[in-house]
């Protein structure tokens, strides 16, 4: 009988498949090497973050514990700016905007808004004052799917350079238990190791508020690149500016009720809608773009690119904007951050505030749109 025999592989066929496998194990372990490194970095992001490596560097954890230590902590609402009222719009652009960012938002055309007028401060029960720092936060959602957020506050100046200083007038800004204002020894001291808070203080002191929301200039400090579709790109500062008459404080002899800036505010929009004008602001060499408390020098261009218009108003119960994390690096292709140490830091605290109150219990919101008659 004939038998069968199977035949034996080369020494070279051999040869190479062991290599082959070898090779098939050197990739595996590097794919898990990989892998390991991945979760090693993301791991050294989190006690990064928490202040593991380094507990006397100022994290966005040690920020948040600040701001908690300081204004106290309240349950569901923001660490800072927690008292405020949500609003709904859009936004018409004219096209003026396109020869510097190739961003969808600038071309002519209108996209949906909703945004947060808050007062500054991490108490959401706290009573109005005209001295509070006003603030307005901003989503436009663009009609190719990206957004564009924006927090900006009605001071010309930003009081801090980067955000130790920030950081350290929270400290120095804590309360005396006794006589519940900020200890005089503790801000001298601040003031004294930073200069640069004095002259935007100035700045400050002479720009004189408005008698409410409506009529207030909201600047956005930090400084952004504007692309153009070559490529080309432009430091650019934005403000909106009110079409809604200045009014001085005291001119409209308004009640100095609790809530008395949000009463207003309210009864305005629900009798017409509020506008503002988008106007860019263009740097040219040597204008600071790291550095918020200086302005840029009068005579630069300007440009007016659209207009905001804001028609309803309702509670942080009701609103979208209650969860929106107004986070001034979620941008849209054609605006990229500048080289503000600010940009970074604010994104990381706010992202770090988010994160707690997104936890927690939501209490009721100290504004009542309902409760304000026209």
């Amino acid at each position: 009988m004939e038998s069968k025999s199977r035949q034996l592989p080369s020494d070279s066929t051999a040869s190479t498949k062991k290599q082959t496998a070898l090779l098939a194990g050197r990739s595996r372990m590097v794919r898990l090497a990989g892998i390991g490194v991945v979760i090693l970095a993301v791991i050294g992001a989190f006690l990064y973050l928490g202040g593991w490596f380094s507990p006397h560097k100022l994290t966005p954890v040690r920020f948040v514990d600040e701001f908690e230590r300081v204004n106290g902590r309240y349950s569901g609402f923001r660490r800072n700016h927690a008292k405020g009222v949500c609003v709904r719009g859009f936004f018409d652009s004219n096209g003026r905007g396109t020869r510097l960012s190739k961003a969808v938002v600038f071309r002519i055309g209108r996209v949906p808004v909703i945004g947060r007028f808050s007062l500054g401060g991490g108490d959401p029960h706290a009573s109005d004052e005209l001295s509070a720092v006003r603030g307005l936060g901003l989503q436009f959602s663009l009609s190719d799917g990206e957004q564009w957020r924006t927090a900006m506050i009605n001071l010309p100046a930003f009081p801090f350079k980067d955000p130790q200083a920030f950081y350290d007038n929270v400290v120095a800004s804590e309360p005396d238990r006794n006589t519940h204002q900020p200890d005089p020894a503790k801000m001298a001291a601040f003031l004294a190791n930073n200069p640069e808070t004095v002259r935007a203080l100035e700045i400050i002191k002479s720009h004189a508020p408005s008698s409410g929301f409506d009529n207030s200039t909201f600047y956005g400090l930090n400084a952004f690149r504007f692309v153009d579709a070559q490529g080309t790109w432009t430091p650019v500062r934005w403000t909106l500016v009110p079409v809604q008459p200045y009014e001085a404080v005291g001119a409209t002899g308004a009640s100095q009720d609790k809530n008395f800036l949000f009463d207003a505010l309210i009864a305005s929009i629900l009798q017409h809608p509020l506008q503002w004008h988008l106007i860019l602001t263009l740097g040219q060499l040597g204008d600071p773009t790291n550095d918020a408390t200086v302005p840029w020098p009068e005579g630069r261009e300007q440009v007016d690119v659209g207009s905001l218009t804001l028609d309803s108003v309702e509670s942080e119960e009701t609103s979208p904007a209650r969860d929106i994390n107004f986070d001034p690096l979620v941008l849209p292709a054609g605006i990229s951050p500048s080289d503000d140490p600010l940009l970074s830091a604010r994104s990381a605290i706010y992202s770090q505030s988010f994160t707690r109150r997104a936890g927690e219990t939501k209490e009721p919101s100290a504004i009542t749109p309902s409760d304000v008659r026209k």
